[in-house]
C-alpha cells in the first residue's frame, strides 16, 4: 500500500509563536499552524511575518503543516 501524497500550497506567515512554530494563512483564507522542516532548520533559514512560504500538508490533518521553502 502506497503512502498518501502530500499537498503543497503557498501561504503567508502572519505570526511567529513560541517553540519554532508559525501561524500561516492560505490563499483560500484557512489558518494553518506550521513548523520548519529539518533542512531549513539545519541551514538556519529565518522566517519572518509577511514572508511567503511553501507548506506541505498531510491529507489527514489540514490544520498543521511543514514549511519546506521560503519564497520571500
Amino acid at each position: 500500500m502506497a503512502k498518501e501524497q502530500k499537498i503543497e500550497v503557498e501561504a503567508k506567515i502572519i505570526e511567529v509563536i513560541k517553540g519554532g512554530k508559525y501561524i500561516a494563512k492560505l490563499p483560500n483564507g484557512h489558518i494553518v499552524e506550521a513548523y520548519v522542516s529539518g533542512k531549513m532548520r539545519v541551514n538556519t533559514i529565518r522566517i519572518l511575518p509577511g514572508d511567503k512560504v511553501t507548506i506541505e500538508l498531510s491529507p489527514y490533518d489540514l490544520k498543521r503543516g511543514r514549511i519546506i521553502w521560503n519564497n520571500r
